[in-house]
């Protein structure tokens, strides 16, 4: 295959891996990647190594789907006992860190009794001196935060454990990403690169701009025994040619969950990206990365949640996004990782922070954020952020997982911004609970009726109804369900009929179009047209 040029093939998944298991948000900022390897990475491979027959039975249960289990046959214990060895000697740092994070909880919860605290940071474990402040709130509980960017600084920042694995993929089904790792398999391919790796970029690129096959592989250091592999990821048939949105009007296009695309001939705006491939046969007509502009304008990103924040599909986006709009966060609590340290120190150089109201204003199109309140089972999480994007005067507002719990909230977004043409909410109203995602960052144990009760839950048929009856929107879209085959993987969701955010679903449906409104449930893809409330100036 040398002397020519050649694209990346459109079904290659670039997929990004933290010590081989499936790369998210809390896997990037030392802190909660300490955590997660303690608390969640090491405990389900010990539980495998155990009893590796209850985690084949568990797989085989739908009602245990999304749950601690390892997706892996049991006849390949052997390796996962290999990976546990390998990650407790490479993450020897990380588990002195998680350690240290739970002495320190109790040193102030022993300690920290409302008098001054200076004489307390001698006390404070050796591995975190210097990185955490010490402060009571005004109730006089003890509790720390980090310096955070000084911890990308620091040993605690591994990029080492930053892997991406290639292969091609020919359907949407995969273990469940937050309990499976990648161990090696034939067809797939690892590049030992961070991901900053500007060689991801190129590669990318590649799916519309072909290039050597001695260039991308000397970028990529590709070993002479990885060549048979990496060539066939390759091919010398052009992709289809993306055909720019030209017309005079507003363009939204649904690609799944959360995700969507407002296009004008002028700009570009993706919210919460997620994008599935073509290439091969699926029985749902869905838009892919195909059917995205060679540059995007905004990005924007909802929450710190595994399917609001893709890197699998961000980083090969990376190379054409202009500005990457995330919730301020700089707390410095566990919690509370910083969207914009994360995403800058992964190799994205365009992103801008959004505080709440505040509002970015560029070519007839503003973009306001907006508080977004519930999906995150009562604890104090800072990085999120809801959308109002105006184009020309049409307003879409986009609340993601939004949960109404205080009605009057609402009232004065609504005083600031008006009535709305259309809104997107999620009704994954069930949800999980505290501890599937956040249990790693907790060092105390909570009770099951605590853990049960406090949920990542979205509106019901009534909670949503209220944020309708407030904004009084021409159209309502419930989206970010987990719906779609190739969401699976990551949210672990497979409704029925009978499924309760189905029925509380259709209900706000319903509901909505006995008002005279258009609504529906999305899925799949859709495609709208909208006019402007006001010509565009010139």
């Amino acid at each position: 295959m040398s002397g020519n040029e050649f694209y990346l093939k459109p079904n290659v998944v670039i997929e990004p891996l933290f010590d081989r298991w499936y790369a998210w948000s809390h896997l990037i900022s030392p802190a909660t990647a300490a955590m997660n390897v303690v608390g969640r990475h090491l405990n389900i491979m010990d539980s495998f190594i155990m009893e590796p027959s209850v985690h084949a039975e568990a797989v085989l249960n739908p009602k245990m789907k999304g749950g601690p289990f390892m997706d892996i046959p049991v006849d390949r214990v052997d390796e996962v006992s290999a990976l546990y060895e390998k990650t407790m000697k490479e993450q020897e740092k990380a588990l002195k860190f998680s350690k240290a994070v739970k002495e320190l909880d109790r040193l102030l919860e022993s300690e920290g009794k409302g008098m001054g605290m200076e004489s307390l940071y001698e006390k404070v474990p050796p591995i975190l001196k210097g990185y955490v402040e010490l402060f009571y709130d005004r109730n006089n509980n003890a509790d720390f935060r980090f310096f955070e960017a000084l911890l990308y600084k620091s040993r605690f920042y591994n990029k080492s454990s930053q892997s991406i694995a290639l292969w091609v993929t020919e359907n949407d089904h995969r273990p469940f990403c937050l309990s499976t790792p990648r161990l090696n398999e034939p067809g797939v391919l690892h590049l030992e690169i961070p991901f900053d790796h500007a060689g991801i970029d190129e590669l990318a690129r590649m799916k519309r701009s072909p290039k050597s096959m001695e260039y991308i592989k000397t970028l990529l250091a590709i070993s002479p025994e990885d060549e048979a592999l990496f060539n066939t990821f390759f091919t010398t048939t052009p992709p289809p040619v993306y055909k720019k949105y030209t017309g005079d009007k507003i363009r939204m296009r649904y690609f799944g969950h959360a995700c969507i695309l407002v296009e004008t001939k002028d700009v570009s705006i993706l919210v919460d990206p997620l994008i599935s491939y073509y290439g091969y046969d699926s029985d749902i007509e869905h838009f892919s990365d195909a059917d995205l502009p060679d540059v995007i304008d905004y990005v924007l990103i909802t929450h710190n949640h595994q399917d609001h924040i893709l890197f699998e599909t961000l980083l090969p986006l990376r190379h054409k996004i202009k500005h990457l709009i995330v919730p301020r966060t700089n707390s410095g609590q566990l919690e509370n990782p910083d969207l914009r340290l994360m995403f800058q120190n992964i190799g994205f150089d365009q992103v801008e922070a959004i505080e709440e109201m505040e509002t970015i204003t560029f070519s007839n199109t503003t973009i306001t954020g907006l508080p977004f309140t519930g999906e995150h089972s009562d604890l104090n999480i800072l990085s999120k952020a809801c959308y109002l994007v105006q184009i020309s005067g049409f307003k879409l507002l986009f609340l993601a997982d939004s949960r109404i719990s205080e009605p009057a909230l609402y009232q004065h977004i609504h005083d600031s911004i008006g009535d709305v043409d259309v809104m997107f909410l999620g009704m994954e109203c069930d949800g999980a609970p505290l501890t599937w995602l956040y249990g790693p960052l907790m060092t105390k144990k909570i009770t099951r009726e605590q853990d049960s009760s406090r949920r990542l839950a979205g509106s019901d048929c009534v909670k949503g109804m209220s944020l309708v009856e407030i904004f009084n929107p021409k159209e309502v879209y419930v989206y970010a369900m987990g719906m779609e085959p190739w969401l699976e993987f990551i949210s672990s969701i497979k409704y029925t009929d009978a499924s309760n955010p189905i029925i509380q679903s259709d209900k706000l449906v319903k509901n909505c179009q006995e008002k005279g409104m258009i609504a529906e449930r999305l899925f799949g893809e859709k495609e709208l047209l909208y006019e402007r409330k006001y010509a565009v100036a010139e």
